[in-house]
C-alpha cells in the first residue's frame, strides 16, 4: 500500500439533521482486516438508510464505520490477513454490500460478501446492485419463501428496492404487481416487467388484485409503507399469504384484524440487513452469484440508474431521494 494517499476524500455526518449538514472531509484511509478487502471506490449508492443514518434514526451497528454508504463499486487494491485465494484478486472489478463507509475514495468490505461487476455493467451499475439485490432476495425469497407459480405484489415499485424486486421476480417467471406514486411511474414499473402498476394516489390496489387475481389475491407482499397499509395488505393476500416489511415509512404502528390473519393462515414478518453477521449475508451474496447475476448478464435485469452525482454533491443526492421523485437509483460516483 505504499503507492496509496494517507488520506481520502470522504462525506461525514459531524451533526444529525437535514441533507445539508453531510460535509466532504479528508480522513486516513481505512485498513483491511482479516477476510477483508480494500476496495478503490468508483461508485457508492445511495439509499433510505443512508438518510435515516444522517437524521439520527438509524443506529450504526458496533465496529461499523459511521461514514454512510452501504453498497459500493470499484476495485480491490488490497487484502487483509487470510487465505488470499479466497478472496476478489488484487485489481479485480467487484461490487459490494458493506456496513458503512461507502461514501468516500476508499473501502474496506468483506471479501465474502465482494461480487464481480456482471458482465455487461460498468462500476455507476454495478454500484445499484448490492443493497437492493441483498435485500430483494433475502427478504422476498428466502424469508417470504415466494415460490413457484406464486405472484408478488411490490409496494413502491418505483423506488430502487422496487425496481429491482420487479426485474428479478419477472425474470425468475413470476406475475408480478406494484404500486407507484404517478401514471408516469407506473408505466415506467410496467416496462420493468411489473403485469399492473397500481397508482396508489388514484387506485385501490386491493381492488385491482383482487381483480387481477380473480378474486384470489397474491401470495407475497414486499412491504415498505407499513401503517394503514398492512391491514389492507391482508385483504390483498390470498390465503396462506405472507408480506414482508422492510420499512415503515407510512408509520411503525398499524390496527390489523388477527381474527382474519388466524382464519386465513396469514404470515406477517420482516427483517433489517445491515446488523446481521457476515455469514448470513455470505450466503446471500452467493445466491445471488449462482441465481441473479446470470440474468444481469443475460440481459434479463440491469439497474434502472436514475440520477448520479459527484461525492461532494452527496446532500442533493439524499435531497432527491427524499423528494420521491426518483424512479430507480441514485449513485454517487468518484472520478
Amino acid at each position: 500500500m505504499a503507492d496509496l494517499p494517507g488520506q481520502m476524500r470522504c462525506i461525514e455526518i459531524p451533526a444529525f439533521g437535514p441533507p445539508e449538514v453531510l460535509r466532504e472531509s479528508l480522513r486516513p484511509l481505512p485498513q483491511a482486516g482479516p477476510g477483508q478487502v480494500l476496495v478503490r471506490v468508483q461508485a457508492a449508492g445511495v439509499n433510505r438508510p443512508d438518510c435515516l443514518q444522517r437524521a439520527g434514526h438509524y443506529p450504526v451497528p458496533p465496529g461499523a464505520s459511521d461514514l454512510p454508504g452501504l453498497e459500493i463499486a470499484g476495485s480491490v487494491i488490497a487484502h487483509g490477513a487470510g487465505d488470499a485465494a479466497a478472496m476478489p484478486a488484487l485489481g479485480s472489478q467487484v461490487c459490494a454490500l458493506v456496513q458503512g463507509g461507502g461514501y468516500a475514495e476508499y473501502c474496506v468490505a468483506d471479501a465474502a460478501l465482494c461480487l464481480p461487476i456482471p458482465a455487461g455493467l460498468d462500476a455507476v451499475e454495478a454500484a445499484c446492485l448490492p443493497e437492493t439485490c441483498f435485500t430483494v432476495w433475502s427478504n422476498v425469497f428466502d424469508r417470504a419463501r415466494l415460490a413457484e407459480g406464486e405472484t408478488l405484489l411490490v409496494q413502491g415499485g418505483a423506488s430502487g428496492i422496487g425496481t429491482t424486486a420487479v426485474q428479478m421476480a419477472h425474470a425468475l417467471g413470476h406475475r408480478v404487481f406494484a404500486t407507484a406514486g404517478s401514471d408516469d411511474k407506473c408505466r415506467a414499473v410496467e416496462a420493468l416487467g411489473a403485469e399492473r402498476a397500481i397508482n396508489y394516489r388514484s387506485e385501490d390496489f386491493v381492488a385491482v388484485v383482487r381483480e387481477l387475481t380473480g378474486g384470489r389475491g397474491v401470495d407475497v407482499v414486499l412491504d415498505m409503507v407499513a401503517g394503514d397499509y398492512l391491514q389492507r395488505e391482508v385483504k390483498a393476500l390470498a390465503d396462506d399469504g405472507r408480506i414482508v416489511l422492510i420499512a415503515f415509512l407510512g408509520g411503525a404502528r398499524a390496527q390489523v384484524d388477527f381474527g382474519e390473519v388466524m382464519r386465513r393462515r396469514i404470515t406477517i414478518t420482516g427483517s433489517t440487513l445491515r446488523p446481521r453477521p457476515v455469514a448470513f449475508k455470505a450466503a446471500i451474496a452467493r445466491a445471488l452469484e449462482k441465481h441473479v447475476w446470470p440474468l444481469i448478464a443475460q440481459g434479463r435485469m440491469r439497474p434502472l440508474l436514475h440520477a448520479r452525482f459527484p461525492l461532494a454533491q452527496a446532500a442533493a443526492a439524499h435531497a432527491l431521494m427524499e423528494s420521491s421523485a426518483h424512479t430507480g437509483k441514485i449513485v454517487l460516483t468518484l472520478d
